[in-house]
């Protein structure tokens, strides 16, 4: 009987061909469930976006803007464009990340990865490879069908005065004549690029952050000091969002403009919130708004950035430029301190009871600066429009412009800066809390037996 036991699981091993195969369709299916639940939920929660924002009634675009968006929230290139034949020149340029869009489909596509693991008591490096190969080539092959849709033309309607002069009401009829038409089309190349960058992140930091998913025997020797840290930096950033999206349904509630709000939370709530994060910290932004384009929320970032005066005069954005429009943004300082501070705790508390005080805040203040540094980069924007007709003006004064540049190297100082010296204080507070290791010591009394 022992032996047909043995039989019976040697020929259902991972090492024979049947144990091969039944794995490869095994984790073949896993991942296209995680890339299709990925997927959908980026469509789901952009579409909601596109329609509060009105997309819904452009003229058969609203399929290729929705692509665009998912593939743009993917990490990809979308490149703009504009025709108007001889009689007029275009320019347009957009580079933007939907970070709302881009969060969804990262936290469904990383839990969707990582479920599979969580029975094993220890994961295989060869079958983790496997699954992260087989996850990265599903994403990027439903990734370039996504470019291959994202490409539409719209016409370019024309009415009421294009500039201060008239040089609307003289060209007007001209320009209709060519049909002019602005347009958008993917970068297959850099988005491909990009967006494997984007999958390999997503499932690294998935694996970093998570508590309960067991990692190759190689690696499990760092667990204890990376995933506590790790994992609360991703609960700081999820509490600015949830704070943003409070703070955002109590606007839309009170000042109106409801649709407007809901299309900014979800299509760019985490590029506000996390912006505010580095603000708090001491980090800044550069930038300026011209012509009739701007931020719609929050009102008083687009305020600081229409105080530049020109391209070549950028506004800076920081704790004080948006306290002096409103007096209310020095919050974002003991805001950033309480939640950076209760994130020090929480990673303290699940760290190995031998932890160091020093080791506490070198992992804080490497974590801090590290999430920051890929955080920070995502909240770029730059968006560009202009038209010239017959020559007349440069390609700008037709137009627009909407900048905001991070300074990374400047927000990632402060971040290691500040992780150090929280770090250190959560690891003082959980000092007086019963941690994990920790085995309670009692002396013996007299008279009483061990």
């Amino acid at each position: 009987m022992g032996r047909v036991s043995s039989r019976l699981s040697t020929s259902t091993s991972p090492t024979t061909p049947t144990g091969r195969s039944g794995l490869l369709v095994r984790v073949g299916v896993q991942a296209l469930v995680a890339v299709f639940a990925g997927y959908v939920a980026m469509a789901v929660v952009a579409g909601l976006g596109l329609w509060a924002a009105g997309a819904a009634d452009l003229p058969g675009g609203f399929i290729a803007v929705l692509a665009a968006v998912v593939v743009m929230a993917s990490g990809g290139k979308v490149d703009l464009s504009g025709d108007a034949g001889a009689l007029a020149g275009t320019q347009a340029e957009l580079t933007a990340m939907p970070l709302t869009v881009t969060l969804v489909g990262a936290l469904v596509t990383g839990y969707c990865f990582l479920r599979p693991l969580r029975h094993h008591a220890v994961a295989g490096t060869r079958e983790l490879l496997l699954r992260a190969a087989t996850t990265v080539l599903l994403w990027l092959a439903a990734l370039a069908g996504l470019s291959a849709l994202a490409r539409h033309d719209f016409p370019i309607t024309l009415g009421g005065d294009t500039s201060q002069d008239s040089l609307g009401d003289l060209f007007g009829d001209l320009l209709a004549a060519t049909d002019p038409t602005v347009g958008f089309r993917t970068d297959v190349g850099p988005t491909l690029f990009y967006g494997l960058l984007w999958i390999l992140g997503v499932l690294a930091i998935a694996l970093l952050v998570s508590r309960r998913t067991p990692l190759p025997p190689r690696l499990v020797r760092y667990h204890e000091p990376v995933r506590p840290a790790a994992h609360a930096m991703l609960m700081l950033l999820l509490a600015y969002v949830a704070i943003g999206l409070v703070a955002g349904i109590v606007v839309a509630v009170t000042k109106g403009h409801a649709a407007e709000t809901l299309a900014v939370l979800l299509l760019g709530l985490p590029n506000v919130t996390w912006l505010a994060l580095g603000v708090g910290i001491g980090g800044s932004w550069e930038g300026n708004v011209e012509g009739p384009f701007g931020l719609p929320m929050p009102q008083i970032l687009d305020a600081v950035l229409r105080d530049g005066g020109g391209s070549t005069d950028l506004s800076t954005v920081d704790l004080s430029s948006l306290a002096a429009q409103d007096a209310r943004a020095w919050w974002l300082l003991p805001v950033a301190a309480v939640l950076l501070l209760a994130a020090a705790f929480a990673a303290a508390v699940r760290s190995p009871a031998g932890t160091r005080l020093w080791q506490h805040s070198l992992h804080l203040g490497i974590a801090f600066a590290l999430t920051m540094l890929v955080v920070t980069p995502l909240t770029l924007v730059e968006a560009r429009f202009g038209l010239s007709i017959l020559g007349i003006g440069d390609l700008e004064s037709l137009g627009g412009e909407v900048l905001l540049r991070p300074d990374v190297w400047k927000t990632v100082g402060f971040a290691l800066l500040w992780g150090l010296a929280v770090g250190f204080l959560g690891g003082l507070l959980a000092s007086r809390v019963h941690r994990k290791g920790e085995v309670d010591r009692e002396l013996p009394r007299p008279g009483k037996s061990r």
